[in-house]
């Protein structure tokens, strides 16, 4: 009993503090949705029901049950938020691999990982495919060279779509369910010409805008600056150069790519100071008005029109919810940064698209704003000043690049692995001039255009973002700028999570506990062990963990997983050394793994040449072979049902959709 009165006393304690808690209620349920290897039956849906009607009376009581009950309701809430979005986004997936003609119109252009141009397209047709079965959506990646087509045309070409493939590993990141909340039925690429069957004529006006409008902005700018500035204005991403998005990414400042909490901050915070301090100096409108809600209001439609013109991502929309409920918190005379504004966006967030809950975007935005708003707001409670007032502005600006680089850094390195060593450097170099001069610059131009005056905003836009390009270059060229991250074990993030609110949320002694299990979650991460043998999904790829690192039986095929599978081990060596490795292996003697021989047989030369095999034989092939003899054949029937697989530290056999299990997503 004792105990009991103490947990009482513990969650009573907490009462006034307790709504940061509500997002991460929903997120429990959400990630125990998602968790499922099956979807929930009607035995499991009814309990679950049952559980929340029991809660609900309890909501009323004025211990610590009452809290216990909201934890289970919204738990409960953000499962059945996760079941509905789920069955909302539901759309025809491509069930096999399709060769022929593909035509529908652009909705979406970026680029590919490997730099090559991508469109998405909607209204989809097929060759010998009923409507009912044609996916509501695809991603094209279209040759080198081709012209890129307008958002809003209708176009048509040759094209390979196959199904949204699984994990490049088991375990790994599911583009399946990616693809499934985002209504992409299939991917492929096209190595012929696009033919634009009819231009943008009607629809789709926003989009056919914000293409116009990047592409006035990449000519005024020129190509270099251009696509930065098209990325961060229109939300195009396509016209940046590969090496500078490169360079940015091992500076720490990709994050100035994305149109996120930064951007629409930026932006609206400077709508609103210099509107405020504008309408400061009209004596009879400053003595008369609230200007500082005016001013409010009208950096909230800058927001919303914002969230328009730069395509209303994911993150981008996460963003203006964000400032959405900072403005609605002055126009209510509340306090704009607290705990309880991040946690009415992040709710918002979350009832809206449960699955970004599994997003590294969700989850390092929401990390560095708690981490923020939790630090500056402990420095204003103890009433510190950080340094002298000539150097406040420099130093806020290290601290909180060091904040969010701290918050943010274990999620990048466990969804990235990899770990930018100077990031600091940067982000303090560039962020404030993104603020300073960037986006000021950006919306005098846009203001000036109708005039013809654009010219003034475009030169100092060009200045930033040169200046921003150069720091990136500057830093990544340091050494050792990156190092790699071993990709950790499922259960190690949700438990650094838990730990980190712990500390940032809890009232009392108690939240120094939270520190024992961030400690605990980096020790497990540190002991993270990598399967022995990896094989791709269509047998064509090969990795044997030998002392040296991985070792790839093939250097120029499956560009893409051999890329994640050598970032989750941790390391930054290239496709073709990892390939080196099999070959100076595989010539010195057979690869055993396990007391088993590996033979990876590629092609039907090397298939019809394999003709016998032991039982010790382990043979992996991208094409049909019955071999004579009692070995153990991997081929594409097998690999087809099972997704990549991966070899356990005991020697075992663990297959992709094992672990991925049966949800709407990874059903065949």
């Amino acid at each position: 009993m004792q105990i009991l009165l103490r947990i009482d006393q513990a969650l009573l304690a907490q009462r006034g503090s307790l709504m940061p808690w509500i997002p991460v209620c929903l997120g429990l349920g959400i990630g125990w949705f998602f968790l499922l290897r099956s979807d929930p039956g009607i035995f499991a849906l009814c309990l679950l029901a049952l559980t929340l009607l029991v809660a609900l009376p309890l909501t009323r009581c004025r211990d610590a049950r009452a809290i216990v009950a909201w934890a289970i309701l919204l738990i409960g809430l953000g499962f059945s938020a996760a079941q509905l979005r789920t069955s909302l986004v539901q759309a025809p997936v491509l069930s096999f691999r399709y060769y022929g003609p593909v035509e529908g119109r652009v909705i979406a252009m970026d680029r590919a990982s490997s730099g090559a141009v991508r469109v998405t397209l909607d209204h989809v047709r097929l060759a010998r495919v009923a409507p009912g079965k044609r996916p509501a959506r695809v991603r094209l990646t279209l040759a080198a060279g081709s012209n890129s087509p307008a958002v809003g045309a209708t176009v048509a070409t040759t094209a390979h779509l196959m199904p949204p493939q699984g994990p490049s590993e088991p375990g790994g990141f599911d583009f399946r369910r990616y693809a499934w909340f985002n209504k992409i039925g299939a991917n492929g690429y096209t190595r012929v010409p696009v033919v634009v069957l009819q231009p943008a004529q009607s629809g789709l006006y926003l989009h056919r805008f914000r293409y116009r409008l990047s592409q006035a902005v990449q000519r005024r700018l020129g190509p270099k600056t251009g696509g930065f500035a098209a990325a961060i204005i229109a939300g195009d991403r396509s016209g940046v150069a590969p090496e500078d998005l490169q360079a940015l990414r091992a500076s720490n400042l990709a994050h100035l790519l994305a149109i996120s909490g930064l951007h629409m901050g930026l932006l609206t915070g400077f709508v609103f100071t210099v509107l405020r301090f504008s309408l400061c100096l009209i004596p009879s409108i400053a003595l008369r008005l609230n200007i500082k809600k005016i001013s409010a209001g009208a950096a909230l439609a800058v927001g919303a029109i914002y969230l328009g013109i730069s395509g209303a991502s994911i993150s981008t929309e996460r963003a203006f919810i964000m400032v959405l409920v900072l403005f609605m918190a002055v126009l209510l005379d509340r306090r704009a940064l607290s705990l309880r504004a991040v946690s009415v966006a992040a709710t918002l967030v979350l009832l809206r698209r449960p699955d970004t809950l599994m997003s590294p975007g969700f989850q390092m935005s929401f990390a560095a704003t708690t981490a923020l708003v939790a630090v500056f707001g402990w420095i204003r409670t103890q009433q510190l000043a950080v340094g002298p007032a000539w150097l406040r502005p420099v130093l806020t600006v290290i601290v909180s690049s060091a904040v969010a680089g701290a918050a943010t850094a274990p999620f990048g390195a466990a969804h990235f692995h990899v770990l930018s060593h100077y990031g600091l450097i940067g982000n303090v170099l560039a962020v404030p001039i993104m603020g300073l001069v960037v986006v000021p610059a950006a919306v005098l131009s846009l203001c000036l255009a109708p005039f013809g005056a654009e010219q003034i905003g475009v030169f100092f836009l060009q200045i930033g973002l040169e200046w921003i390009l150069g720091v990136a270059a500057w830093v990544a060229a340091f050494p050792h700028a990156q190092s790699g991250v071993v990709m950790p074990g499922h259960w190690v993030l949700p438990l650094f999570t838990l730990g980190a609110l712990v500390v940032l949320l809890w009232q009392g002694r108690l939240r120094w506990a939270g520190l024992g299990l961030i400690g605990f979650s980096i020790a497990v991460w540190g002991q993270a062990n990598r399967p022995i043998l990896l094989v791709s999904a269509n047998g064509a790829l090969v990795g044997v963990l030998t002392p040296q690192g991985r070792a790839l039986s093939r250097a120029n095929s499956q560009g893409y997983t051999a890329k994640s599978w050598l970032a989750a081990d941790g390391t930054l060596v290239s496709h073709s050394e990892a390939a080196q490795r099999w070959t100076a292996l595989s010539q010195d003697r057979d690869i055993w793994v396990f007391g088993r021989r590996i033979v990876h047989i590629t092609g039907k030369r090397q298939a019809g040449e394999f003709v016998n095999c032991h039982a010790a034989d382990l043979v992996i092939a991208n094409t049909a072979l019955a071999p004579e003899g009692s070995c153990q054949v991997l081929g594409p029937d097998h690999l087809r049902r099972s997704g990549s697989i991966k070899m356990a530290r005991d020697g075992t056999l663990v297959t992709a959709n094992e672990l991925a299990g049966n949800r709407p997503w990874s059903r065949p």
